[in-house]
């Protein structure tokens, strides 16, 4: 409650005795919802960034040191069902850093399939992650990214479908899939394909923005998973391509140069 009284030469606001505990209550009614949320207690949070420490702040795979034929090093498939992707090294010329890229391929009896390569030793709550991806031969493509990464039943997907020409974002729970957004995409006329998701957060909400060659196509509020793994996805019965995966936390207690000295 708010009212202004007038002097000779200026307004002067006032806030009513009255509304002060209507305010009070306001912000201790949002604590209370904001508590209600699982977070990562302190002792997980100086865990985690003591791992982040060993690997560096920004994260960059061009997969060309690697090895043909063999999963990428600091890299390990994992599947929400008993059918297991391949992923493989490849050499390709029209790799955006060549001369090699991830080639994964997989088959789906009975859906749904996720099949996950994971990034290992990083954890992050708010992740931007990008990636390059390109269809193989005209095969049926469906895969992108994951993050909040627990297990092989536990994490967020960024999924472009290619043939059906869509966007998702999907939660995965104790095996359960939920869709929280879908859209639909239209693709540049080029071979390599971008992907971007960034998970946010503003004030007491959480946020997940997915870009697909450059065009936000998805935003959806979620706060079910926090903290987890990042890496590479295939769904279904697919054959798609992958380069060039950047991730960065969005936010951080670690300086991005070292201090000045004095």
């Amino acid at each position: 409650m708010m009212r202004a009284i007038q002097g000779d030469r200026q307004m002067r606001p006032i806030v009513s005795v009255i509304a002060l505990p209507l305010i009070v209550g306001s912000l201790l009614m949002t604590a209370s919802a904001a508590s209600a949320v699982q977070r990562e207690t302190q002792e997980e949070k100086e865990t985690n960034y003591k791992r982040q420490q060993q690997g560096g702040l920004f994260q960059k795979w061009t997969f060309d040191q690697d090895k043909p034929n063999e999963v990428p090093a600091g890299f390990a498939g994992l599947s929400s069902n008993s059918q297991q992707a391949t992923w493989t090294i490849q050499p390709d010329a029209t790799a955006p850093s060549s001369p090699n890229a991830v080639t994964a391929s997989a088959s789906c009896e009975a859906g749904p399939c996720y099949r996950l390569l994971i990034a290992q030793g990083l954890n992050y709550e708010y992740p931007d992650l990008t990636v390059r991806f390109r269809v193989t031969d005209g095969k049926p493509a469906s895969g992108g990214m994951v993050f909040g990464v627990k297990d092989a039943g536990n994490f967020y997907a960024a999924v472009v479908d290619v043939a059906g020409k869509f966007a998702q974002v999907v939660r995965v729970v104790d095996g359960q899939e939920t869709v929280l957004g879908q859209a639909p995409v239209k693709l540049k006329p080029v071979d390599w394909h971008t992907l971007r998701v960034q998970r946010n957060t503003i004030i007491s909400k959480d946020f997940i923005e997915t870009f697909v060659d450059g065009v936000l196509v998805l935003s959806v509020e979620d706060q079910t998973l926090g903290l987890g793994q990042v890496g590479l996805l295939l769904t279904g019965s697919s054959m798609l391509a992958f380069d060039n995966f950047h991730a960065v936390p969005l936010f951080s207690h670690r300086p991005m140069s070292p201090p000045a000295a004095y």
